[in-house]
């Protein structure tokens, strides 16, 4: 017979026996637990048709995030009107109906004009990409985060995508003058509805898949919509062949990544900080493929497509900043949270935009000196 202290350290070594094949098969279950969560799958909707380079844009920021987080989160982007129309995204994205989107700020001016501030009008003198420094470094993410409170929006916003200036838009004959914009049918959005309803027009808001059909049937005289690259695959040359480039109009707009708030904020930490970076990333690859791409189409439409680009007149470039001013001046006193945006940005774009104007050399120099007549260029 054993002893008692002998079936004591039998069964000690039996409990130790077996608690170590318990934690071996723990360790190996982890990983198939981790496993059997598999990635997160989100269901977005752009506000473009999927010919137009916006929606590439919008494939271009998801790419990013799903390599960047190696698959964890797939993002799969639809194209305007899959799920919900253009001008409907916000609501979508805020019920989580869609769990995020890719669009614009200023399509949301119907809600809180205020939100048109990132991007409608002239920016104070700032370029696109001053306009998000001033959202970043300047104060505008938390007053972005404000309006959308004040509206209801459960959402989380990133603004990006720094746009270069908008044309005038496409016209049956060329503009030369602020007169010929009375009682003209003309497709605009943002604050640049009142902008143009103040020199005489008469506007319509509609979103980009719905512009060229309008012009076709003559329910539009005018329109604009962006870039050359947009506008070319949008098919803006089928039914104009003048467009008037320079504007005030949209001097500094920008695209914005929208995620439903609450299924943002139930990611890992891990993959919240990839999506910040990535959005970043994307910002400054789409700004380089817009150099690419919009020269490219530029070019092909003066080529290809007949397109004669005529320079806006300045006297229409005057009109279209003193009838801002009025506009500002008018929903300042009507909105606090309007005048306390204008404010904000009028604070940063003075600084900003001074420095730019003592520091940049004049870029048009240059250009003449290798392309103008006798160009440099052609003799190295």
């Amino acid at each position: 017979m054993k002893s008692d202290k002998s079936k004591s350290m039998t069964s000690r070594r039996k409990f130790l026996r077996n608690a170590g094949v318990a934690a071996a098969g723990a360790v190996v279950l982890a990983p198939n637990v981790v496993k059997a969560q598999g990635p997160i799958s989100m269901r977005w909707q752009s506000t473009w048709p999927s010919k137009d380079i916006f929606h590439e844009y919008a494939l271009d920021f998801a790419k990013k995030v799903n390599d960047m987080t190696g698959g964890d989160l797939k993002i799969e982007v639809l194209p305007a009107g899959a799920v919900v129309p253009a001008f409907g995204l916000l609501d979508a994205v805020s019920k989580g109906t869609l769990d995020g989107g890719h669009g614009v700020i200023v399509y949301h001016y119907g809600k809180q004009t205020a939100l048109a501030l990132w991007g409608s009008g002239p920016g104070w003198g700032m370029d696109a990409n001053m306009l998000l420094s001033w959202h970043k470094y300047g104060g505008g993410k938390e007053l972005l985060e404000k309006l959308y409170t004040s509206v209801g929006a459960n959402v989380v916003s990133f603004p990006y995508g720094p746009m270069p200036t908008q044309p005038l838009g496409w016209f049956k004959k060329p503009v030369t003058s602020a007169d010929d914009f009375k009682g003209l049918k003309y497709r605009t959005v943002g604050i640049s509805i009142d902008v143009f309803t103040g020199m005489g027009a008469a506007v319509n808001a509609l979103p980009g898949g719905e512009i060229v059909s309008a012009m076709d049937r003559g329910l539009l005289d005018a329109a604009e919509f962006n870039n050359a690259s947009s506008d070319k695959a949008l098919g803006f040359p089928d039914v104009s062949k003048v467009c008037m480039l320079q504007s005030y109009h949209q001097n500094a707009e920008q695209f914005e990544i929208t995620f439903n708030k609450d299924k943002y904020n139930a990611l890992p930490e891990k993959i919240r900080a990839i999506i910040a970076n990535a959005v970043e990333a994307a910002s400054q690859d789409m700004a380089w493929k817009a150099f690419d791409r919009y020269s490219k189409d530029y070019v092909e439409m003066q080529t290809k497509d007949n397109v004669k680009f005529y320079k806006t007149p300045d006297s229409i470039l005057k009109k279209q900043l003193e009838i801002y001013d009025e506009v500002v001046k008018k929903k300042s006193a009507e909105n606090p949270l309007f005048k306390e945006i204008v404010q904000s940005q009028i604070v940063f774009a003075k600084r900003v935009t001074q420095w730019e104007q003592d520091t940049v050399v004049p870029r048009r120099m240059a250009f003449d000196h290798y392309f103008g007549a006798n160009g440099a260029a052609s003799k190295i």
